[in-house]
């Protein structure tokens, strides 16, 4: 089991300090789209202000109950998979209720290093496993250490032809989600 999470606190800025970020509207639509197309469970949005997750909820029903929801069937499925919580932790709790299993944390990043997972592993996991899993990405400059030392597993950074490795996050789901879940 797969779930997605869009991680907007704790994460860095450009000068290393704890922020939170905004949520975009584009993340919302390409990142549900990605999470029904590649059979995840569930796509979380994680942002502890209240004005940014009414914005992500009136988005949100737009196209599960609102005029988008009779215009495109295919985003409303999508749009079906998206929960949004103020913290990590209750996504957590959410995913325990809802599979009655702690899931596992999988961080990823453009930076990490150490022990790492790398893809192949980690479809391997999801074959084989019952075990519900969190694949976490970060907004801004990257996910806080204090979340990166909670996951059970880092994945592998995804590396393009040369040193630049600067992804929109949405692009970055959609490159890992290819990896982990295709044949």
């Amino acid at each position: 089991m797969l779930y997605i999470v869009l991680l907007h606190y704790p994460v860095y800025n450009r000068e290393g300090r704890i922020v939170t970020t905004s949520i975009a509207n584009m993340d919302i639509h390409d990142i549900a789209r990605l999470a029904k197309t590649y059979a995840a469970k569930g796509f979380y949005i994680v942002n502890p202000i209240q004005e940014q997750r009414n914005l992500a909820r009136e988005i949100i029903g737009h196209w599960r109950e609102g005029y988008g929801a009779n215009h495109n069937k295919f985003r409303q499925a999508a749009f079906e998979l998206v929960k949004i919580k103020e913290s990590l932790q209750a996504v957590l709790t959410d995913v325990a209720a809802e599979s009655g299993i702690v899931p596992k944390i999988v961080v990823t990043g453009a930076n990490l290093s150490g022990d790492l997972l790398g893809f192949a592993e980690l479809r391997q996991m999801l074959k084989n496993s019952k075990l519900p899993y969190l694949l976490v990405f970060g907004t801004g400059s990257g996910m806080a250490a204090e979340v990166i030392r909670l996951a059970d597993h880092k994945l592998a950074p995804i590396k393009g032809h040369e040193n630049y490795n600067h992804l929109a996050v949405r692009s970055a789901v959609a490159i890992v989600l290819d990896r982990v879940k295709s044949v």
